[in-house]
């Protein structure tokens, strides 16, 4: 295979992608790398400073960006959201899924309120985006949704029974999705990270009471490929499921970890 070849498969030019949370951590850096890769993107948050920002970045970078102010747990915001997508750029060709929320609280300790935000922001978002962008993929002739889960998809962990629950039913999610719209040639599919550096991850860590610093980084590292993760890793995951380089690839998992859960 020759380098054109390789590079046509990759390609994402004259495709339009629209990122859930897209204004920092890894849905910032997947819009970035997905416009390195001729993607326009849409950038959806409820940050409107570093929404703007994130989509001055892009365009300064020689990528084409829209920010679109969007509460994903809202149907209305979603709607709206993609009328002013498909208004600006035509159509939707790819929907990463990355809103979420972490909090980091035991069953007793979790209040009912913070259930809802984390079930709401993150599984329900999930739903509520898919369902006001596939018809548009439908018209379209096809696309490439990407869930967002976490090592957690597969396996408990401490003090995280809403984040745990959440992605756990967003990995049974993609599989329904990918069973539902197959046959509209509508790819779904899902990227578990593992720790990666990002405002979240560093919430996390003062929520359960530490100190962000290199010694906390170091204890995320404890695994076989001995590093914290970076949006990079996950950003190049996702552009293999937008791509057609998994032209025949739905319904599947990807671990993005470092082999955190091996």
């Amino acid at each position: 295979m020759n380098i054109e070849k390789i590079l046509e498969l990759v390609s994402l030019e004259g495709k339009v992608a629209v990122i859930s949370g897209g204004a920092s951590g890894i849905g910032l850096g997947t819009a970035k790398r997905l416009a390195e890769f001729g993607a326009e993107v849409a950038i959806l948050d409820l940050n409107d400073e570093n929404g703007r920002k994130a989509v001055d970045e892009l365009d300064s970078n020689g990528g084409k960006a829209v920010y679109v102010h969007c509460d994903v747990t809202r149907l209305e915001d979603c709607r709206t959201a993609t009328e002013a997508i498909v208004e600006t750029f035509g159509t939707v060709d790819i929907l990463f899924n990355n809103a979420g929320v972490a909090i980091r609280k035991n069953a007793v300790d979790l209040d009912p309120e913070d259930w809802d935000l984390a079930l709401n922001v993150s599984l329900k978002g999930q739903y509520l985006l898919s369902k006001c962008i596939i018809p548009i993929m439908k018209k379209n002739g096809g696309g490439s949704i990407i869930n967002s889960g976490s090592g957690w998809s597969f396996r408990g962990g401490e003090n995280a029974v809403s984040y745990c629950a959440m992605k756990g039913g967003s990995l049974n999610m993609t599989r329904a999705m990918c069973i539902d719209h197959g046959r509209d040639n509508i790819r779904v599919n899902i990227v578990c990270p593992g720790d990666v550096d990002t405002p979240m991850l560093k919430s996390e860590c003062e929520q359960l009471g530490g100190t962000y610093d290199d010694t906390y980084k170091e204890a995320c590292a404890d695994r076989p490929l001995a590093r914290l993760g970076t949006v990079e890793d996950v950003a190049n995951a996702i552009v293999f499921f937008a791509s057609d380089l998994s032209a025949w690839v739905t319904g599947a998992n990807l671990v993005v970890d470092g082999g955190g859960i091996a």
